[in-house]
């Protein structure tokens, strides 16, 4: 499924997509926003109240139409509005001149860039944001874009930016979605979609474009909600189209699975996944070696930590990519990071996938464990209590509501004081503590040993327990009519 976001080449950002959507709108009138959102935050902020199955935006002017009234371009001029209605299939065809797609070479990109030039009639610029991905991903992206009928492929470095403002910031704050998924995917996409954004500046653009299924999350997290609909239905359609196109692409019929990789994970969907009965292959895993097949000696590492954010390996000042992807290594032969998560997606449905989170996994605990030292029981309540709606906003794709960002100023206020190095032990898809220290510990030895000590008398706990359970005894007297 494609979306597509029209972008006006001025300084402001408008973004625009189209297609079906979970919600609709309250009220079957379309709604005209004549205003321009000045940076992609804004709008991420005001997207959750655009509930439509299509948007359009031009110079300003947005326009929102439920699914069953077709697409209506709104074209802002001095003389005027002109609209036009499109009938299925023909979508804005000759209205665009140049889109900029987001391109991965996976499945759903290949087979867009033929699409968007079959039914807009415009040039498409491709952009790839390295954040992680590897090597191989990259190698012969720009042929084989080019292959698919694009102009030209954009690549940028944003590796060093998607670790350090991005994944730092939800692992200071312990955001994980229900339980287990350390959000991989989710804090990749707002910074792909910040950079494609400027790219669509850069080469003079009127809207970008991105790949997604419709059933995960992506349709969200490029700060809009609706998707632009198409007669794919299918990755098998996919395929097919991509035959027929010539479009070469890294599936077939007989393996489909759906993957997505960054520096942080990597993640597998689709084929017999889709039965969360059966057990994943062993030679679906690209990442980590089988935690049977590691190695029989543990293996320990220090993680040191400066306010809730890693800065070293082993004594090693490295950077935010460069540690990370050094644990990564360190993880993967030691199996660690492996989850196979059924999860409810934003749409509604649970989907089932498996995730490899090496380094990620470690730091994760890392972090959680010097917290046991530097923060108290309350403290570490509410942050935890706070995490969960953190991890829910970066999972939704609304990394720049104003809500997230007010509650990671708390966390980087909280975790002042999380400072200090960890030691962990590697063995056999197990991480486990072995070593905490900070120059920040709450925990005193002269206070907790069981031998006696000056500080705490044993003899002060007998008043305390006598008030504690108070309540308790209140309510046995009634029950016994004392």
């Amino acid at each position: 499924m494609a979306q597509l976001k029209a972008i006006s080449p001025a300084s402001s950002v408008n973004l625009a997509s189209y297609g079906p959507k979970r919600n609709t709108l309250s009220s079957p009138d379309n709604l005209i926003c004549s205003r321009k959102f000045s940076s992609l935050r804004e709008l991420s902020g005001k997207s959750s109240s655009l509930h439509g199955h299509a948007i359009a935006s031009n110079n300003g002017s947005i326009s929102i139409t439920p699914k069953k009234q077709g697409i209506r371009a709104v074209l802002s001029s001095d003389t005027g509005t002109e609209s036009s209605k499109a009938t299925k299939g023909g979508g804005l065809r000759g209205k665009l001149n140049k889109v900029v797609l987001a391109y991965s070479g996976g499945l759903d990109t290949s087979v867009i860039v033929p699409w968007l030039r079959e039914n807009y009639g415009c040039e498409v610029v491709c952009f790839t944001a390295d954040v992680g991905q590897g090597i191989k991903e990259l190698d012969g992206l720009e042929e084989k874009a080019k292959a698919s009928g694009a102009c030209k492929l954009v690549v940028k470095d944003l590796k060093e930016e998607f670790v350090r403002d991005y994944i730092f910031p939800c692992l200071r704050a312990g955001a994980v979605y229900e339980r287990k998924y350390l959000l991989g995917t989710s804090m990749a996409r707002p910074v792909i979609a910040k950079a494609m954004v400027d790219v669509a500046k850069e080469v003079g653009a009127d809207a970008v474009s991105h790949g997604c299924t419709g059933k995960g999350n992506d349709q969200a997290c490029l700060s809009t909600k609706p998707l632009l609909e198409w007669d794919i239905t299918g990755r098998e359609d996919a395929i097919e189209y991509a035959k027929k196109h010539n479009v070469p692409v890294p599936v077939t019929k007989k393996s489909i699975y759906s993957r997505d990789r960054n520096l942080w994970h990597l993640s597998h969907e689709g084929d017999i996944l889709e039965d969360p009965a059966n057990e994943p292959k062993k030679d679906m895993y690209m990442m980590s070696v089988d935690p049977e097949d590691a190695p029989n000696q543990p293996e320990y590492v220090e993680i040191g930590i400066d306010s809730g954010i890693p800065v070293s390996l082993n004594g090693k000042t490295l950077s935010p990519a460069s540690l990370l992807a050094e644990l990564n290594e360190i993880g993967c032969r030691h199996g660690i990071g492996r989850i196979d998560l059924v999860e409810n997606r934003l749409v509604g449905m649970k989907s089932r996938g498996v995730y490899e989170t090496p380094g990620g996994t470690i730091l994760f605990n890392a972090v959680r464990e010097l917290e046991t030292l530097t923060l108290d029981r309350e403290t570490i309540q509410v942050k935890d209590s706070l995490a969960l709606k953190y991890a829910e906003l970066v999972y939704a794709g609304r990394w720049f509501d104003p809500l997230r960002e007010s509650m990671d100023a708390f966390m980087e206020k909280i975790t002042g004081t999380t400072t200090g190095s960890v030691t962990l032990k590697l063995y056999k898809g197990s991480v486990c503590v072995t070593g905490r220290t900070s120059p920040y510990s709450l925990y005193r030895e002269d206070i907790s040993s069981f031998e006696s000590g000056d500080i705490y008398d044993q003899a002060d706990a007998a008043g305390f327990i006598r008030l504690y359970g108070l309540p308790m005894r209140v309510r046995a007297m009634l029950k016994k009519g004392i």
